[in-house]
């Protein structure tokens, strides 16, 4: 197996990528792109290279970060350590012990911890929950094409949850973040029980809690978990962060939790087609509607749930 190569084509949305076996990955910018495009493409992995730099000399060993080994501006390539594991999907994490499922939350919490406090943070200041939503994009969906395939009070109820989550307004702080954190994101590596953290292209001064109420920690239940292990790790003498008993982090935990899936649906009714043309866009059709309505079906558990 090491000395195998695998060729994957469309590695993300501007890579090809060539996998040599389980220990590097050779990267380079896709064969159609123009002068100009491999250009961005490599500032892009220069940029990129100095964020995973930055966070690996942290040298916290209860997590991995893939090493960017080097970077041929000539040739245009880049070569990569290759990240052990698979994606932490819910149905992987379900399925550990609970002291695999421990050290998972303790990792995450770690690396959120190292990730902040790498550059300095931010002063307290108001940031409204709007600003991670595209927002043109969701009151489309609701004005002009959700009444096609959903029912009065569904649309009334969507209409109603970004009436709230559009108006919430909450403090937090700018801080160095990961900016992607998601299942395809942190690979667990059953063999050494370890987390790798790849694709730092989004890293950058965002809002505190975007990292630590992210998709990944929605998704896998945990987020409640990793918020405390990361209470108890952040530097007290650095930044104040609320308790989990805390009225307002009560609310800005519901809020981030309704902003993962309100973007989940967004997504799916971008696909949606009012006119499908074929019978696979007709069964593509079907398949997001019954996605959203299963998002939406989470408005009013996310609702009892904060309300207790």
């Amino acid at each position: 197996m090491a000395d195998e190569i695998i060729n994957l084509p469309n590695h993300g949305r501007e890579t090809y990528a060539v996998y040599y076996g389980d220990r590097f990955v050779l990267k380079r910018p896709l064969p159609y792109f123009n002068d100009a495009s491999k250009k961005a493409w490599l500032k892009k992995q220069h940029d990129t290279k100095q964020k995973i730099d930055d966070i690996r000399k942290v040298g916290n060993p209860v997590y991995n970060i893939p090493e960017m080994i080097f970077i041929n501006d000539e040739e245009y390539q880049v070569l990569e350590e290759r990240a052990l594991g698979e994606p932490l999907t819910r149905q992987l994490y379900d399925n550990l012990s609970k002291r695999q499922q421990f050290e998972i939350i303790n990792s995450l919490g770690s690396f959120l911890v190292d990730m902040n406090e790498l550059k300095p943070i931010g002063q307290i200041q108001k940031y409204k929950i709007a600003n991670d939503i595209k927002f043109s994009r969701l009151d489309r969906f609701i004005e002009t094409k959700m009444s096609n395939w959903f029912t009065k009070s569904e649309v009334v109820q969507m209409a109603k949850v970004r009436d709230e989550i559009g108006s919430f307004e909450y403090e937090t702080r700018l801080a160095w973040s990961h900016g992607d954190i998601n299942a395809g994101n942190v690979l667990y590596d059953v063999g050494n029980n370890k987390l790798s953290f790849i694709d730092f292209a989004e890293t950058g001064y965002k809002y505190i809690y975007r990292d630590i109420f992210a998709p990944l920690q929605v998704e896998l239940d945990i987020y409640k978990r990793v918020y405390e292990t990361y209470y108890q790790l952040h530097n007290k003498n650095l930044y104040v962060m609320p308790s989990i008993k805390n009225e307002n982090l009560r609310e800005i935990m519901k809020y981030r939790i309704l902003a993962v899936v309100l973007r989940r649906i967004i997504k799916a009714s971008d696909d949606l087609r009012r006119n499908p043309a074929s019978p696979k866009s007709e069964a593509n059709n079907l398949e997001k509607i019954f996605f959203i309505r299963r998002q939406m079906q989470k408005f009013e558990i996310i609702e009892k749930m904060f309300s207790k």
